[in-house]
This record gives structure tokens, sequence and C-alpha cells, in this order.
């Protein structure tokens, strides 16, 4: 199986964590409905250390594949049918405590083939939440609640919390499938997801998707802004301990300590991976017929290197695989942006892509030196998550080796940090008369001192190619974006990729951040 067809499964999973999602409605956990689940009376002592030596013990022994407990009957369910199985959502856990975070529960079914194991933990005791089909309303899907065992389990949850208005809980959190996961702050819908751990990913011997097993709900006090959720990785090559702070707002910021154990030495290990669609916008639209101008969930990768300089390299949706790598030994942070948020730009009145949240990666406690990675992968429809970006440590990691990483997901309109001068605010390349192999790049940059600078100002384009030429570069003030447009022409050197870069300066000051470009023939 090709990379890519791995992925159309990986969007199509996250596309219908969103549906169930949207019909679900207010969350609710009376326990009133007879058979429903319960949580039992057998409880375990539980921690953060208890829960890491439990993923160290995991890695010393063989791997094993979660027992097959989803029937055929729920794994070859469509689409539409699977939509139709509906959580009751008076079964919402803690709504009879009146919290103001409450939990329900994803059927298995259609892609969604591994149940996972849910435990509720009160004052350190952790007590497991028991399955059964009486938490759903089956409606049209087909399927005989009646046939299907205890042992089917839950595929995932996702948490409601009054984000958007005091009286109404909104769907701030998904937890469902692999290890993805997936928030919105304050007046965002769904878009761009997070996976616990990325393995292999983008290398010809293809990619590992480690799995989140079982999951601990620590039960928040009366007034609680905050969630504490932990849970056990396992995949072939390593396990994990993995605790999320979940804080709802504008941003929604999720704090991630993830412990992770090598069963065996692992070539390429992704921390804080980030996985987005791309399917085309004002740079990349060529052969596209489309009403849209633009279609995407993320529009570029932002990097703060360590070094002080910012870095925007806007996506793109390549005609073959692309890797692409930035080093650095003490990175300040990166995040793939939907930084366009301008309704004109879409014209979606369906999906509102301009309300797609912004994903930062803020580490903390020092990562050291290493790289990110950036991947994007071609795509002939929106409904692949086709762009993927992490952080890869440079220190490899051998068998039975452990590592802790520590760092803050922001969720929201904008990053939490942003570049002291201007931003890259759109990209565009067009073909030059008389010259069929040259090509005309127009970047606009706005924001930060740009446009309190007089009109006159002697601003300059520095501009640079790994290869072919760069010529006829000019800057000049764009009154109608109160910001500043940089044009320059390149020519290819025959079939070579290029990466080409970009910034403004004024006599020996930088006023912008690097505007950072692939260019494939």
């Amino acid at each position: 199986m090709t990379l890519g067809t791995r992925l159309v499964g990986r969007r199509r999973t996250l596309a219908t964590a969103a549906a169930a999602g949207l019909c679900a409605g207010l969350a609710g956990w009376t326990g009133n409905r007879a058979a429903g689940a319960i949580i039992t009376r057998d409880s375990t002592a539980f921690s953060v250390e208890w829960l890491r030596v439990q993923a160290r013990d995991l890695a010393g022994r063989p791997f094993e594949p979660p027992a097959d407990e989803v029937p055929a009957a729920l794994t070859d369910l469509t689409y539409d049918q699977y939509r139709d199985i509906r959580f009751h959502t008076d079964q919402a856990l803690w709504r009879d405590l009146s919290l103001p975070f409450q939990v329900q529960f994803f059927h298995p079914g259609f892609y969604h083939r591994d149940s996972v194991e849910i435990f509720e933990v009160v004052n350190g005791a952790a007590r497991p939440l028991q399955y059964s089909p009486n938490l759903f309303d089956f409606g049209k899907s087909g399927i005989d609640p009646a046939s299907l065992s205890p042992k089917v389990g839950f595929a995932g949850f996702r948490l409601h919390y009054p984000l958007n208005r005091v009286d109404y809980l909104d769907e701030v959190a998904a937890f469902l499938g692999a290890s993805y996961f997936r928030c919105v702050g304050r007046g965002n819908g769904y878009g761009i997801s997070a996976r616990g751990l990325a393995l292999n990913t983008g290398l010809p011997e293809g990619e590992e998707f480690p799995v989140f097993r079982k999951f601990w709900l620590e039960r928040p006090q009366p007034g609680a802004a905050e969630m504490k959720i932990h849970a056990l990785l396992d995949s072939p090559s390593g396990t994990g301990a993995h605790s999320f702070v979940v804080r709802p707002g504008q941003p929604t910021i999720t704090e991630v300590d993830a412990f992770l154990v090598a069963r065996s030495p692992i070539n390429l290990i992704g921390i804080a991976p980030l996985t987005s669609m791309y399917f085309f916008g004002e740079n990349d639209h060529l052969g596209v017929d489309d009403f849209r101008p633009e279609v995407h969930d993320s529009d570029g990768l932002s990097i703060c290197h360590g070094s002080g300089e910012w870095l925007w390299r806007p996506l793109t949706n390549p005609e073959q695989l692309a890797v692409t790598e930035f080093e650095d030994d003490s990175l300040g942070g990166f995040g793939l942006l939907q930084r366009d948020r301008d309704y004109r730009s879409y014209e979606d009145l369906e999906s509102y892509p301009e309300k797609r949240p912004t994903l930062w990666v803020e580490p903390l406690a020092g990562w050291g030196p290493g790289k990110i990675q950036l991947i994007e992968i071609p795509s002939d429809e929106e409904i692949h998550d086709n762009i993927v970006a992490f952080w890869v440590p440079k220190m490899p990691i051998g068998a039975g080796a452990s590592l802790q990483m520590t760092y803050r997901l922001h969720w929201g309109d904008k990053t939490p940090f942003e570049a002291p001068g201007g931003q890259v605010r759109a990209t565009r390349i067009g073909s030059i008369k008389d010259n069929d192999n040259a090509r005309r790049f127009v970047l606009d940059f706005g924001g930060g001192q740009l446009a309190q600078l007089d009109a006159e100002t002697a601003v300059e384009a520095i501009v640079s190619s790994s290869s072919g030429q760069v010529s006829r570069a000019i800057v000049q003030a764009n009154q109608h974006s109160e910001g500043w447009r940089a044009v320059f022409e390149f020519v290819p050197d025959g079939g070579n990729p290029a990466d080409l870069r970009c910034f403004l300066r004024c006599e020996d000051q930088v006023l912008s951040e690097t505007w950072s470009y692939r260019w494939m023939v």
C-alpha cells in the first residue's frame, strides 16, 4: 500500500469523526438508561509514574496486534451508515455531576476497526467504563444492537465544554483513530489534526502508525477550566505514556508530556506530528477546475528558529512526493497555519475554511538539536490529509532507549508568538511573455512596521536560489494592503529543483520574515 493510499484512509477517518461530532449535540450522562454503560466498582491505583512503568514493561514484550472484537457487520458499513450511529447525549459522562466538561463516545465501525479501553480516574483510582449498545441510537445503519457483544467497546471519545457560550457545551476535542486527536479554539471549526507520534513517515519501507490502546480520563473539579487525559501508546517499534492537559479557549491549549520507549531501533521518529490538508491556493492552482479560489486547512509552515530567524514556507500540492528538512539547534517553535482568514479567499458556504484552526507547537524544556521535516504528498481530492510536519531529534533512538518530550499545542486563529517584522501574506506565480522557461514570483508582505514606512523608503528584496537564476527583483509599496510587494523573475536550471528565499531589508535592518519556497519542474 502506498503512502498516498494510507493517507486517504487517514483523511476519511478524521472526516468521520467530524460528522459524528456534528450529530452529537449537547452532552449528558444520567445513568438512567437500562443496561447502559456503567463505571465498575473494581478500581486500580493510577498515576503518571505507574503509566510510564506500564509503557516500559510493554516495550519489553513482543508487539501483539489488538484483539479483533469489532464484527464485520460494523467494519463493512458505508460512510453514511456509520454516520447514522449516534451516541445518546443524555448518557454523556459527568452530566449528572454538572461539571463543565462532559464526554461522549464514538462507536467502532467503518474505518474504526479497533476498540480502546477507557477509564475514569477519581482521587487516584481508575475504574473502567463498560460499553453497552444501549448507549447508542443505530438509526438506519442496519445494525441490530442485540447482536453486539460488550467486547465491541468504544472507538474513541470527544470532549464537550461551554466554549462559545455559557449555555451550550461545544465539542472542543476528539480522540479517534490510531494516535490522532484534534481540538478547536473559540469560533473555530475542525481542520488540522495532531498525533501522539509519527514513525518512519515518508520512508520507502512504509509508515508505522502507533495507536493509543487505553485512555484514562481524570474527573475534573466543579468549575474547572482544564481537563487531564492520559493514554498508553503501542506500536511494533515502541510504546509511550502520554499525558494531556486540555484548556479550552481562544486559543485552546493542549499541554503534552510524551514518554516514549523504543522496542527496536527506530529509523525516523517524529515528535509533535501535525497533519493537514492542502489542495490548492493562490500559488498552486494550475489545472484545477473549481469555483473556489483556494481549498486548504492550512496554507503554510511557520518556523521560529533558535537563531531568531522566522521562516514561512507556503504549502504546495506537488506532482510527486516532496520532503523538505529545516535543521535547528534550539527550535523556538513551528506550526501549520491557516494564515488567510478572509472568506473571499475561499467562497465556501459549506465548510468555511477561513475558520479552520492554526496549530502551533511550542517546545518546552528544550528539545536540543534536530530538524523540522515537512512532507507534501500529491493529492487529487480535498478529502486527503496530504501535509505532515514534525520534529526529528538528531540523536538516534536505540532499542530499549527512552525519550521524554514536553510541548504546548495552540489551536486557534493565530500563533501565540509572531515574527517581529512583516509577514508573507500571499505568494503568486505566473508565466513571463516570450520566455517559456522563466517564472515571475509576486510576494506580498504586511504587518509589523511595514505599514508605517513611507512609500519612498528604500526597501529592497534579498532574493537567493540554490540553483537557476534570479533577476529583476523590485519592491514597491502596496497601498491596497498597507504592505509591500516584492517581484522577481526566476529561470530554473534545467530540471533541477531550487530552494528560493526572500526577505525585505532597509539598509542593515531586516523588515520581514524569510519566505522560503521549493521550485519543482
